[in-house]
């Protein structure tokens, strides 16, 4: 089952020092064992949120916006795509994450692509 997942971070949470420091080698040791078990397939940090742009189209007209969707002080930071076995191991990746202690992880599933739907687009 493939997951997407979320990497979280409130900036009014402070991180130490010592824990800035570790965290670049502590992510790489993340990565090579969930790429090792073909858990995680890509994953990239973004910009900051200051860096976004949201594309709106409204009564036929695109409506573009800097900053991010919504105004909360939690951002996202960056991304996984994990493929689990399920949602325990999906779980246990996340909780494994280097951000996890000061963060949030949102783990979600991918919508299935074989899932018929009938979408009223235009209500």
């Amino acid at each position: 089952m493939r997951y997407m997942m979320l990497v979280c971070r409130d900036p009014e949470l402070e991180i130490t020092p010592a824990d800035g420091e570790a965290m670049g080698p502590a992510t790489e040791a993340w990565v090579k064992e969930f790429d090792g078990r073909g858990v995680r397939q890509i994953g990239e940090r973004l910009a900051e949120p200051a860096d976004a742009t949201t594309v709106r189209v409204r009564n036929g007209e695109v409506v573009i916006a800097d900053g991010p969707f919504a105004e909360t002080k939690e951002f996202i930071a960056g991304f996984d795509i994990l493929e689990c076995a399920d949602l325990d191991e999906a779980i246990e990746a996340a909780s494994k994450h280097p951000v996890a202690p000061f963060g949030t992880l949102e783990i979600r599933p991918f919508w299935p692509l074989d899932l018929d739907l009938d979408l009223d687009l235009e209500g």
